[in-house]
């Protein structure tokens, strides 16, 4: 049985989402999210380089993971890690390379401020989590916007807390917790075998998909389930063996591949600040004004380090802490490594090498090129190393956004939900390969924006609570 959108409905629906899209992650959304990280910044005196070096230290050195007496489920570290398993994902790979090929250099550029004003935000979000979650008798913490929402800013404000969390359901199910990241997998896999890519939207079991898309979803799906099974805890424990290895080994093959180009560097970041500004200067294409390219790089950017949207939050709230100062600072440096580290490395392999300009590409495509021309490898290994780096990425990512939308669900209904919850993550998780992969990060996108709205009207109206916190530093 082949259930098929027609071309002319499939083009209704992407031009319908585009729209809502466009409007969503239009100048009141990105000033809200910059504005607010702007604010912070100030209030903080630019935290996020004064403390950084300590919060680092917090990450990689003992911190407070020998707490015996500390509240919470995880250990800091494990709750980082968590949070960099839902974060370092495909926007590490693909939505670097979607957001360069659709504006230019110049989106880099703008992710890199995004993110650097990001960060002090993401510490907000942190310290506010840890500050306002609540605990039951055993031990199992829940917290993040929902609650820094209903609590810090009083119970008449819940139906903007039940607002966000409904969005981060969304967000999982539909958006950058499956969709997105599922697709990318069976795309880089499909693209190894010389796979014709995922098409239009449509449902089928033989026929018009390549066997390993098939099998790739069936297999992925089985994995995905028995994670998930063993709930937060397992998820955490994964998350600390996969991210560290994960995250090291995309960062050694860009360092090498930047190595081999170092010459073209200097080249290719003047072109990035140019075009940041003068877009046209550099051949962004017809849609390189400096507000597309701004508008990708802010959405690529938060889609990425997740900064604003309050995600990141709510696997802060399950560490072991009795310092939500401490676990902020923590939680900061979640942006820092993914993409004022990673998603640098990824841009500039992609400028270096001069994928960006390449026509008939995208997504993945466009990052495998850029490793395919940077490295001294053959085309198969190459292409074999982006594929191994974005299953691992995304696969983390798949876990720690069901762990969201499990406390988000967990919020609204309470736990009795979660488990048929699972289950039908899961069964997203199996459908998500016949989704086309411009219809499926317009979704993720739409979703990240209407989640992130009640969390920075918190975070606006929390910045005294979050001030006061923070002069314990």
């Amino acid at each position: 049985m082949v259930i098929v959108c027609g071309d002319s409905m499939c083009e209704m629906l992407n031009y319908w989402l585009k729209t809502v899209d466009d409007y969503i992650w239009g100048i009141p959304l990105m000033g809200l999210i910059l504005s607010g990280g702007l604010m912070l910044t100030v209030r903080l005196k630019v935290i996020q380089i004064r403390k950084l070096p300590f919060a680092l230290r917090l990450v990689f050195g003992k911190n407070n993971e020998d707490d015996v007496d500390a509240e919470g489920e995880v250990t800091s570290f494990a709750a980082l890690c968590t949070a960099l398993a839902a974060t370092i994902g495909t926007g590490n790979i693909v939505g670097v390379a979607t957001a360069i090929s659709a504006g230019g250099p110049g989106a880099l550029f703008w992710m890199e401020i995004a993110a650097f004003i990001g960060m002090a935000t993401k510490y907000a979000e942190g310290l506010l989590a840890v500050k306002y979650r609540v605990m039951d008798e055993n031990k199992h913490a829940i917290g993040g916007p929902f609650y820094y929402i209903e609590k810090g800013m009083g119970p008449g404000y819940k139906w903007l807390a039940r607002m966000f969390a409904f969005f981060g359901i969304c967000a999982g199910l539909f958006g950058i917790g499956t969709f997105s990241q599922v697709n990318s997998i069976t795309a880089a896999i499909g693209n190894s075998f010389e796979s014709e890519g995922t098409g239009n939207i449509m449902i089928s079991v033989v026929g018009k998909y390549p066997p390993v898309t098939v099998i790739t979803s069936v297999v992925l799906t089985l994995i995905v389930a028995l994670v998930l099974v063993g709930g937060i805890k397992r998820i955490a424990k994964v998350s600390e063996m996969v991210v560290p290895f994960m995250a090291l080994a995309y960062i050694t093959a860009t360092m090498a591949l930047l190595f081999c180009n170092a010459g073209k560097i200097p080249e290719s970041v003047a072109l990035i600040v140019k075009g940041a500004f003068a877009p046209k200067a550099v051949g962004a294409g017809a849609a390189g004004t400096m507000y597309v390219v701004m508008q990708k790089g802010v959405a690529r950017g938060i889609f990425s380090n997740e900064s604003g949207l309050g995600s990141a939050p709510i696997a802060a709230a399950a560490a072991k802490t009795k310092e939500p100062v401490q676990q902020g600072l923590i939680s900061m440096t979640g942006t820092f490594i993914d993409t004022i580290i990673i998603c640098t490395m990824t841009g500039l392999s992609i400028v270096v090498t001069g994928a960006w300009k390449v026509e008939g590409i995208q997504g993945v495509e466009i990052t495998t090129y850029a490793f395919n021309r940077g490295l001294p490898l053959s085309c198969l290994a190459s292409s074999f190393l982006i594929t191994i780096c974005l299953i691992f990425f995304a696969f983390t990512t798949i876990l720690g956004w069901n762990y969201y939308s499990e406390r988000c669900l967990e919020y609204l209904t309470g736990r009795k939900n979660v488990v048929w919850f699972r289950w039908v993550y899961v069964f997203v998780v199996f459908v998500a390969p016949y989704i086309s992969v411009t219809t499926v990060w317009m979704i993720a996108d739409i979703f990240n924006g209407l989640m992130a709205v009640p969390n920075m009207i918190a975070i606006f109206v929390l910045t005294k609570v979050v001030a006061q916190e923070s002069e314990k530093l």
